[in-house]
């Protein structure tokens, strides 16, 4: 790694979006059986215990317990994106054609077929050969249905191919993508796992039971799909008291129905904290389900309005599901939360169309969002559209949708009002001209000026400062305006929190003390995107600051100072001081442990053994690494430099060398290897291997310039004049080229040349160093 704080980089590294299906209801759909028998056949997919008790500490009881009294919540559910979130792979459940159908890009054939009543893909193995894999499970129900199968040790790997429900076809989520087999991006690999990435928002009460050592799974749930404990918590208190109608348990964490409690907070955090976790871009800090009744920081770190997931003025880009552009938004700065537009049940919209927002703004308005203004606003005096047509729905301009695997579009819930120059001037969509294509934005700015004159569109304050920030680097003058940004209490909490975090460890000790008091911030998103400012001040003053974030009431800003204090010399704290932090570094292990099957997670638990110095367990975590993606250069590279570093050339070596016959070509590992070959006089290796890398990727410069000093030690000039060369057609003044012709000269017995050059290389370069061939020439008049 580049910096010795590797832990940093891979703890903040996003996973690869694989994508969950998020599936839209299918209206008027019938079932072929009775509600309380499809419930309770779901109860029977349980692996825990669906034994009813009462107990201080409630358990899971399975959806089936609760249809009997809760009949109509059961009937809206039971057709829902959270009852179809995972199922068995039956005839009542599969939607795709798997009547010897057959679907071909690039090549490859994928066959669907049924024998005995089972479901069967024949498509590309894990070793690129065809082979025939057994349907397990399907995921979702519209607009796409997506197939698990299991692969040894229990792993279960959603199919790349999926079932569009609408078009009634076979298509590939990735089609443009050219992943092959042994790429950690195939579906049988670690980055499409849904134990690791997928299970814990496509069940209930799931607990992942990952086995280091076998790299296998013997996962549990309590409910095989999104059941009503995932949002309600364990019942079997509730259970008790509807069977007793009696206080359910003598536990204060329970109210006497039998519910855990959640006290002192409003109905939208608790809604937030419930939803959230499954509706957000996120890394979770345990490997199992998380309770509904916990903070959303204590389950998960939320992602922050980062370059690739969020355009610079919040907008949606990648996959980022809800909460992050919600959080932005207006609606939820005035106490708007997810079940004024949903259903909790059903989750469809509790009205169509545009009385869904009408609701609230209307010319009555709301009595608990007083601050509404009232207006019509379902008419053409407000949207100036002609009613009926795209135009005239509230959610063309305010919630524009965007595509995702494929064919799932999903609406952006910042909720935002339109602003074609913003979106012109920062490089996000515009709602306007997703429409009117042949129109400018100039031209929307002047429709909405002359209908809205009171409105003054422009400067949001923070779009502008993210994307300087992004198009020229953290400079003073970035820089300044993301401190505006993070300074500005009148933005929301994810906003400023992201500002902080594109500033990260860039900023210096005047930037970390003006925003000191963020790290007391009533939001745990700022606090714990602050910590990170203080990476590099002195270790006295980086302790001072963040020791009392240990204690944090949120368990992701206790993480990340403990990341941040994990490499201070532990010796030199006074005792308490030092056993809180070994304490929260054991903390901080065990929440990387849950991610030990995500390479990700290896790097992190990898980087965090290298800042505590043990470097036995760092190499074993990057070896992990290796292991489960072998196309991972940085951790070839980290294991190798450790053994390096500790005088272990042999074995970063070998480590490289394996590494190297992984990634054939690697342009990075070869160099690397290269330059080892050549610390032991390897040379004729450090050729070959220099020769092969500059085959696969002949216009890195670096490369060049090593082969071509190998090749002058060998003594081969004609192919280091060949080399030479081709760099001098690139970089004809770069000093380390002009150096190596310098030195092929002298080797050549071109002194007269070789002092011409160094001449030039002293025109260009004033002062600079020479080599020893060449140190003698530069001194000559």
């Amino acid at each position: 790694m580049a910096r010795s704080l590797a832990a940093e980089d891979a703890v903040r590294a996003h996973r690869p979006p694989i994508g969950r299906a998020v599936f839209a209801a299918v209206a008027g759909r019938l079932f072929h059986c009775l509600l309380l028998a499809f419930m309770f056949e779901l109860a029977d997919f349980s692996v825990a215990s669906n034994k009813v008790f009462a107990s201080d500490t409630p358990g899971f009881v399975g959806s089936g317990a609760c249809a009997a009294c809760h009949q109509d919540q059961a009937r809206s559910w039971s057709d829902s994106h959270h009852g179809w979130a995972l199922r068995p792979a039956t005839v009542e459940n599969v939607l795709g054609d798997f009547n010897d159908a057959n679907f071909t890009l690039k090549g490859l054939t994928s066959r669907f077929s049924i024998r005995d009543g089972r479901y069967f893909v024949e498509t590309d193995g894990a070793d690129g050969k065809p082979a025939t894999f057994e349907v397990k499970y399907t995921v979702g129900v519209s607009p796409l249905q997506q197939y698990l199968v299991e692969l040894d040790g229990g792993r279960l790997q959603p199919l790349d191919l999926a079932w569009d429900v609408a078009q009634k076809r076979w298509f590939h989520l990735y089609p443009d993508t050219e992943v092959s087999a042994g790429n950690g991006l195939h579906w049988t690999g670690p980055y499409k796992n849904w134990q690791a990435r997928c299970a814990v928002c496509h069940q209930t009460d799931f607990r992942k039971n990952f086995d280091p050592a076998s790299h296998g799974y013997k996962s549990q749930w309590s409910d095989l799909t999104v059941g009503c404990e995932a949002c309600h918590g364990p019942g079997s208190a509730h259970v008790a008291w509807a069977e007793k109608r009696t206080t359910a348990a003598p536990d204060e964490q329970l109210d006497p129905h039998g519910w855990m409690r959640r006290t002192g907070i409003s109905k939208q955090a608790v809604e937030q904290d419930m939803c959230g976790p499954c509706h957000s871009r996120r890394e979770a800090l345990g490997a199992d389900s998380t309770l509904p009744t916990g903070a959303f920081g204590d389950g998960y770190r939320l992602s922050y309005l980062a370059n690739g997931s969020y355009f610079a003025d919040g907008q949606q880009e990648g996959e980022v599901y809800v909460l992050g552009s919600f959080l932005q938004s207006k609606m939820h700065e005035k106490g708007v939360t997810c079940t004024n537009c949903h259903d909790p049940h059903s989750g469809q919209l509790v009205a169509e169309g545009n009385a869904v927002c009408t609701q609230c703004h209307n010319e009555v308005g709301r009595p608990e969002f007083p601050t509404l203004k009232r207006a019509v606003y379902d008419a053409s005096s407000h949207h100036h559209h002609v009613p009926g047509t795209p135009g005239s729905q509230c959610v063309s301009c305010h919630m524009p949708e965007r595509n995702y695997m494929v064919v799932d579009a999903r609406r952006d819930h910042f909720f935002r009002i339109p602003d074609p120059l913003l979106s012109e001037k920062v490089g996000s969509p515009s709602a306007c001209l997703s429409c009117h294509t042949a129109k400018s934005a100039q031209w929307a700015a002047d429709a909405i000026g002359t209908w809205y004159p009171e409105h003054k569109p422009g400067k949001t304050g923070y779009g502008e400062a993210f994307a300087a920030a992004r198009r020229d680097g953290l400079n003073q003058a970035t820089i300044s305006g993301l401190v505006e940004v993070a300074s500005d209490a009148s933005k929301t909490a994810i906003v400023r929190a992201s500002a902080v975090a594109e500033i990260g460890d860039q900023a210096d000790a005047e930037i970390a003390s003006r925003l000191l008091p963020l790290l007391s911030d009533n939001s745990d998103l700022v606090r714990r995107a602050a910590v990170q400012l203080w990476r590099n001040a002195p270790e006295g003053e980086r302790v001072a600051v963040l020791l009392p974030l240990l204690d944090d009431k949120i368990a992701a800003v206790r993480l990340a100072a403990a990341l941040e204090l994990s490499i201070v010399q532990m010796e030199g704290l006074p005792a308490e001081q030092r056993s809180k932090l070994r304490t929260s570094l054991e903390n901080l292990r065990a929440s990387m442990a849950a991610s030990a099957d995500f390479p990700e997670g290896q790097m992190a638990i990898g980087g965090l053994a290298m800042a505590t110095r043990n470097w036995d367990a760092a190499k074993d975590a990057f070896a992990e690494a290796a292991f489960f993606d072998p196309q991972l250069v940085d951790a070839w590279l980290s294991r190798a430099r450790i053994s390096s570093a500790l005088g272990d050339v042999a074995d970063a070596t070998s480590v490289l060398s394996t590494g190297y016959q992984k990634n054939p070509g690697n342009a990075v590992i070869a160099l690397n290897l290269g330059q080892l070959f050549i610390q032991q006089g390897r040379l004729e290796e450090a050729e070959t291997t220099l020769k092969t890398a500059v085959g696969a990727t002949p216009d890195n410069q670096e490369l060049r310039i090593t082969l071509a000093i190998v090749l002058l030690h060998r003594g081969n000039l004609a192919d280091a004049k060949l080399e030479i060369d081709a760099l001098l057609a690139v970089a004809p003044q770069k000093s380390d080229v002009l150096m190596l012709l310098g030195l092929w000269e002298v080797a050549s017995g071109n002194v007269a040349g070789a002092r011409k050059t160094v001449r030039k290389i002293q025109g260009l370069y004033p002062g600079i160093q020479f080599p020893g061939p060449l140190d003698a020439l530069s001194r000559m008049p």
